[in-house]
């Protein structure tokens, strides 16, 4: 049977890609610090999406709402797009396309006080691949959340940025050996495979 789609065509499945603050437009304290290292990421998670998308993998944008509570995810794109020089570069790399889901969050985590578990729960997914910023923080604390929740978590460290690769890499580390997560390389991420160890009948 063909996998199920939901009515904007794309497919549920046990797995699912999150980008993770990624829509921004840099202005925030200690943004210079973070930026140097978002264009790389950002052409790397715009790569990774595509493969996503092309395996039928849902793609969910979980963003900061930046304490604006009278706005939405498609105002947030629009002022980047139109009112900030860097976030423009990094929105026009991952324009959010029609079928792609978003979450706005209050918080650091995805899932505090947002629709997160309420989709996942819809799309059936098991998996979450996490990427975007800050490591250290969203990342982890979204990390942590999915954890407690019995989520299985990938990150793809070279997907993940914070203001230092200190900080980044002492964040990984506590995906990896904390939260029992796996740290897969963009590049070396097969989605086909990931989708096939949720669905496999237990031994």
């Amino acid at each position: 049977m063909p996998p199920e789609q939901n009515e904007n065509g794309s497919e549920k499945g046990p797995v699912a890609l999150l980008i993770i603050d990624m829509i921004s437009d840099y202005q925030f304290e200690d943004s210079d610090l973070l930026f140097r290292f978002v264009p790389e990421v950002a052409e790397r998670i715009a790569a990774l999406k595509a493969k996503a998308k092309k395996a039928g993998v849902p793609v969910i944008y979980v963003n900061d709402n930046y304490g604006k509570w009278q706005s939405d995810f498609k105002k947030l794109v629009e002022h980047c797009l139109k009112d900030s020089e860097r976030g423009r570069a990094i929105v026009e790399k991952l324009l959010p396309d029609e079928e792609d889901y978003f979450v706005l969050k209050p918080k650091h985590s995805g899932f505090f006080s947002t629709t997160l578990e309420v989709l996942l729960d819809y799309l059936e997914a098991k998996t979450l691949v996490l990427t975007g910023v800050a490591g250290n923080i969203c990342i982890l604390f979204t990390a942590g959340d999915a954890f407690m929740r019995d989520f299985k978590v990938v990150v793809p460290p070279d997907c993940v940025a914070s203001n230092t690769i200190e900080l980044n890499e002492q964040a990984l580390q506590q995906v990896k050996t904390v939260l029992d997560g796996q740290l897969i390389p963009s590049t070396d991420l097969d989605w086909e495979a990931l989708k096939q160890a949720q669905t496999a009948p237990a031994q």
